[in-house]
This record gives C-alpha cells, sequence and structure tokens, in this order.
C-alpha cells in the first residue's frame, strides 16, 4: 500500500531521536484526552470506577491480541521490576483521577508535570546518576511552581491539589523502573502487566464505590481504556527510541494540550497565577535539559564517557 510504504519511508529518513520524539508527542494526545474524558466521567461517577474502566478496557484488548501468544508474552525477565512498576503506575493514574473532579484538567497537569525533575532525583537515587547543583536547582524550581499552581494556605487551595503532586511522584518512579527495565522484557509484556495489576486492583475495590453506567456513557468509558492503551504504548515505545534528554523538554506538549482541551470542552483557561506556575514548571525542566545536553556534547567533544540515558518524563 502507498501510505504504508510512505510511513516506512518516513522512518528510515528519521532518526531514532526524532522517532522517539513524535511517539512521545502522539502518546501525550492520547493521554491528555484520556484525561479530559476520565474528567468529564468523573463529574458523574467514582474516579475509582474510571480507573477500572481505563484499565480493564486496556487488558481485554492486549488479552485478546495477543491470544495465540500469550504463555510467551507474560514471560518475564524481571518479575520483581515489573510488578513495582505497575504498582506505581497504577497510583499516579488512581490519583491523578481522583484529583480531576476537585481540580481543573490544565491545573492538575501542570502539577503532574513535575515529574521530570523528580525523574532527575530518582535517576540519581536509584540508577545511581549525579546529582549536581544544577539538577538540585531545577528541582526546586519545579516545586516552586508546583507550589504557586496549588497556593497552599490560600483559599483556591484544597487537598485534592495534592493529589497531583502524589501522582507525579508515582509516575516519575514508573518512569525511572521503566528505564531500568531497558529492554529486558518487550514492550507487549510491559503493557500487559500494568494493565493486569490495574485491573484486578481497581476489580477489588470496585464493589465499594460502582454506579450503574448510563447508556450513553458506556462510549466514554470504552474510549478512557483505549486512549490509555495507546498512550502508554507510545510512551514506552518513546522511552526505547530515544535518550531521557532529548524527550524531557517534549514533555511539556502536555500542559499546552491540557489548557487546550480546557478550554475546547470546559471553556475554562488557567488563571494568571496558575499560567505563572505553569511557566516555572516548564522553565525548571528545560533549564535541566539544557543544562545536561551542553554537559553531553563537552563530554563528547573530550571523549570522556557521557552520563548514562535519564528517563524520560
Amino acid at each position: 500500500m502507498p501510505s504504508l510504504s510512505l510511513s516506512r519511508s518516513l522512518s528510515r529518513s528519521l532518526s531514532p531521536t526524532a522517532q522517539g520524539i513524535l511517539t512521545m508527542l502522539l502518546g501525550l494526545v492520547f493521554y491528555t484526552l484520556m484525561d479530559a474524558m476520565a474528567k468529564h466521567l468523573g463529574e458523574r461517577y467514582a474516579s475509582l470506577q474510571v480507573v477500572w474502566a481505563r484499565y480493564a478496557v486496556q487488558t481485554a484488548l492486549l488479552m485478546v491480541l495477543f491470544a495465540p501468544r500469550l504463555g510467551q508474552v507474560l514471560r518475564t525477565r524481571a518479575p520483581g521490576l515489573q510488578a513495582a512498576r505497575s504498582v506505581f503506575q497504577f497510583g499516579a493514574t488512581a490519583l491523578f483521577f481522583g484529583a480531576l473532579p476537585f481540580v481543573g484538567l490544565a491545573e492538575a497537569t501542570a502539577i503532574m508535570d513535575v515529574n521530570p525533575v523528580l525523574i532527575t532525583l530518582g535517576a540519581a537515587l536509584v540508577l545511581g546518576e549525579r546529582l549536581g547543583p544544577r539538577r538540585i536547582v531545577g528541582i526546586a524550581l519545579a516545586l516552586t511552581g508546583a507550589l504557586i499552581v496549588i497556593r497552599p494556605g490560600s483559599g483556591v487551595f484544597t487537598p485534592a491539589a495534592l493529589m497531583p503532586l502524589a501522582a507525579a511522584v508515582c509516575y516519575a518512579s514508573f518512569a525511572v523502573l521503566t528505564r531500568r527495565l531497558g529492554s529486558r522484557d518487550p514492550v507487549p509484556t510491559s503493557l500487559i502487566y500494568a494493565g493486569l495489576f490495574g485491573t484486578l486492583a481497581s476489580t477489588a475495590l470496585l464493589p465499594a464505590v460502582w454506579q450503574p453506567v448510563a447508556a450513553a456513557d458506556l462510549p466514554g468509558f470504552v474510549i478512557v481504556g483505549l486512549l490509555g492503551a495507546a498512550g502508554q504504548l507510545c510512551l514506552i515505545r518513546a522511552f526505547t527510541m530515544a535518550e531521557a534528554g532529548a524527550l524531557a523538554p517534549f514533555g511539556y506538549t502536555g500542559l499546552i494540550l491540557a489548557a487546550v482541551w480546557s478550554w475546547l470542552f470546559w471553556d475554562r483557561l488557567p488563571d494568571v497565577q496558575t499560567f505563572v506556575g505553569m511557566v516555572v514548571i516548564a522553565g525548571a525542566g528545560l533549564y535541566v535539559w539544557h543544562r545536561e545536553t551542553r554537559a553531553d556534547r563537552r563530554a563528547g567533544m573530550t571523549g570522556a564517557k557521557a552520563p548514562p540515558p535519564r528517563p524520560d518524563p
């Protein structure tokens, strides 16, 4: 087919880094649309019910796709890492979805987007990467930006605003473990383990919050799961195609997309203080990325060994 040939030709003409960036951007489109749909459903249903749909649909889809070789897909070389990674991803999803009925989509995304610099900290603690003064400055700036958005002590602040921050910690842990997992397991294995854990955990808790789903809302629950599966597939692929230093600045595209969906679907734009916090958070990540890429270039010019790849946001 001409379109397939064009796609393959385009893939061959792009570097692995460029392919990773494009894959990550596509994943962010899927993920932010999933968040928008989750916020919409969360206005009428318990957030845990939406979390269940996100994982149950993904798991059912994967079971069907990989049925002929399910035994092979379930074989993992790192069961402990897969389990821990799945726990942190479930925590990130549950905390973020739980905040959406109480916090605007753009605001929650802004707070969640402190995760790139938290990943930098986690990579130093878990993967043994160096943690110099510039990385510490980036972490401090990102947390400052989050506090600007959250506004503790003000009338705007609610305890729910801390949930996206906790979700960011979980997501950073998930990303670091994904990077540590590396190429030990193929992408389908990571996808199916995350889906299985999320489905089992949310199913166990579901009876306490279950509400009958209206027929008109059924497509929304299915769409949440499909978008989540597509987004996760894209981000895992991006992790394996490009280094975190190249991907990090593009992670803040999610801030722009969340603001666009908030405007289109709820006619709501971030206020000035939230916008300032978003800029500070994005600036912190861009600062760390800029300093790290300069250090990598200098290391390459002098023949020194560059630091190991960093996990992406």
